[in-house]
């Protein structure tokens, strides 16, 4: 999925995942209406129905417009209806576990765990953003090549002193496989 197409989904999901938006896309759906009178059909401020409102409108799912001193909102139901059927089609659903976002996701844990040098200030508690930092490490070794223990401990320091969680680390995510009684190690 590209990331035009990720970013849109996500924002799409958004725009939806908040119960105030989702009373407002009902009340909607029943019929136009100003921002005063979602407001005291809804019970909140008259800024947070304006926010809510610029969420949906920003995904193109509600438009205004001027009718005197207010603005008078409106569902767009073919908008909805057409990003549902395009965003949630069975073409689309299957490429939402492609790498679209990762990148964006693998540069924020790396930003964070890794300083200027490029060594590892700390330890992620997350296993997910462990196992970024793991894939980072593992850039510095070869595809093929075998290397003894020595050698990886060697490598492994560059990155942080925890040489055992790190190389330990690489063989339980299936990054690195080794050789038992301390052999070689190499990637897989």
């Amino acid at each position: 999925m590209s990331r035009e197409a990720s970013e849109e989904l996500l924002d799409f999901f958004k725009a939806l995942a908040d119960a105030n938006r989702l009373k407002i896309v009902g009340l909607l759906a029943q019929h136009e209406s100003s921002v005063e009178d979602l407001t005291s059909q809804l019970g909140i401020s008259v800024s947070t129905v304006s926010h809510h409102l610029g969420m949906l409108s920003y995904v193109g799912l509600v438009s205004a417009r001027a009718e005197g001193h207010y603005f008078i909102y409106k569902l767009e139901v073919e908008n909805l209806r057409e990003k549902a059927r395009r965003l949630l089609s069975e073409e689309t659903l299957p490429r939402l576990s492609e790498q679209g976002d990762g990148d964006a996701y693998e540069k924020k844990v790396l930003t964070t765990f890794i300083d200027s040098e490029g060594r590892i200030k700390s330890f992620p508690a997350q296993e997910k953003k462990f196992v970024v930092l793991l894939h980072h490490v593992a850039k510095s070794f070869e595809p093929g090549k075998r290397y003894p223990e020595k050698q990886v401990n060697e490598m492994l320091l560059k990155f942080n002193k925890d040489t055992a969680s790190l190389r330990r680390g690489m063989i339980e995510h299936h990054i690195m496989d080794r050789e038992g009684g301390g052999g070689e190690y190499w990637l897989v």
